[in-house]
């Protein structure tokens, strides 16, 4: 409704600031009303396709998804049109009316394929560098690296490095692993930061000493909540969405419906959305004894955790703004479509209990669902 509102708004302030006429006042409706058609689909299609099926090709989607991101920086170095770049960064396809993100479809292929490999060293007992913290890193980096520096996308970054570093405390290395694991990541970060005007300048608005041109985009993000008072102006009476908040419709969306549908309207997003954490964080605890789909399940909660909080903390000045969407509800058909797909596969693996899997240990490896009964319907999650 709130996409429906502003659409209009959103397609006119694009066409006059760049002199065209490529938007018309429903497009940005009618695309979203498409891509949360397909993304149902796309969900029921990985709730009902057999994980066993899928988990057979988890390296080759690995690869394609790295191949996707390869080929866009490829493109973009030759200055094909086909990649799209915009903000700093070349970080869709894009065919006509149609956009894809290579770094939504990455952290799917990562997460199946660290999910097996870390569940295979650990039910062998091979947690060892040359089996599992070489192809581990070499993987997380190859991914990171693409999204990160070539793609120049950080926010998609922090969602990676999320189901990464929480696929890899789940692994069961030690702690002092994970801890040096931490060290350097943060090192690297500070200097992912610090060689980036761009990043830098959004730290120092941070810290209250950037200029106008810097804070304009969280200034206007918190006027918009601020404004939204306690329940909203109403549907379609967004003011900042006319042009004053850049990325109302992508980005700002959570900014958008504060000032829409005010503090009430947004907490209830906020409980809707942890409501959603906290199932998937029960699936989890129920895989104890199937490490993979534990993993897997972890995974996925990292990356919509990471990308709820990092969104709602930015648009809110807690953390220095970055760009990342709002799971299904910021416009953008990529992230809907593959984050869908992410929460239908837990669906499916929810299906299913592993709290009598240490008592089958003798089951035959070739079992479907090695160690884990089917559950009863009432303790479906």
């Amino acid at each position: 409704m709130v996409i429906y509102a502003i659409g209009p708004m959103t397609a006119n302030y694009i066409n006059v600031a760049y002199g065209t006429e490529r938007y018309g006042t429903s497009d940005f409706f009618i695309h979203q009303l498409i891509s949360v058609v397909l993304s149902l689909f796309v969900l029921f299609a990985a709730f009902k396709l057999p994980y066993d099926k899928i988990r057979k090709f988890a390296k080759w989607i690995m690869l394609a998804s790295l191949l996707t991101g390869v080929a866009l920086a490829f493109l973009a170095l030759i200055g094909s049109s086909v990649a799209n770049c915009a903000g700093g960064g070349c970080r869709w396809f894009r065919f006509g009316s149609l956009s894809f993100q290579p770094a939504e479809f990455i952290k799917l292929g990562v997460v199946l394929y660290l999910s097996q490999l870390a569940a295979k060293c650990k039910n062998e007992n091979k947690l060892t560098m040359s089996d599992f913290g070489l192809p581990f890193g070499v993987v997380s980096l190859l991914a990171l690296f693409l999204v990160v520096v070539l793609q120049n996308d950080l926010g998609s970054g922090v969602s990676l490095l999320a189901i990464i570093l929480a696929i890899l405390f789940m692994s069961g290395i030690s702690i002092k692993s994970f801890l040096m694991v931490l060290v350097a990541v943060l090192i690297v970060g500070v200097l992912a930061i610090v060689t980036s005007s761009h990043r830098m300048e959004r730290i120092m608005t941070f810290f209250g000493e950037g200029g106008s041109d810097e804070s304009y985009q969280i200034e206007n993000a918190m006027i918009a909540i601020g404004t939204g008072g306690l329940f909203g102006a109403g549907i379609g009476n967004s003011l900042q969405a006319t042009g004053y908040l850049p990325e109302s419709i992508n980005d700002a969306i959570f900014a958008v419906m504060g000032e829409t549908v005010g503090f009430v309207g947004l907490l209830a997003i906020v409980l809707c959305f942890m409501f959603l954490l906290s199932r998937l964080l029960k699936v989890s605890e129920r895989m104890e004894g199937d490490t993979e789909y534990q993993l897997i399940v972890v995974g996925i909660f990292a990356w919509v955790g990471s990308q709820v909080a990092t969104n709602i903390m930015a648009m809110t000045g807690l953390i220095p703004l970055t760009g990342v969407t709002l799971p299904f509800l910021s416009y953008g058909g990529t992230s809907m479509l593959f984050t869908a797909a992410a929460l239908g596969l837990c669906l499916q693996i929810s299906c299913y209990t592993g709290r009598e899997g240490k008592h089958n240990e003798s089951i035959s490896s070739g079992r479907r669902f090695r160690g884990t009964h089917h559950a009863s319907r009432s303790g479906r999650s």
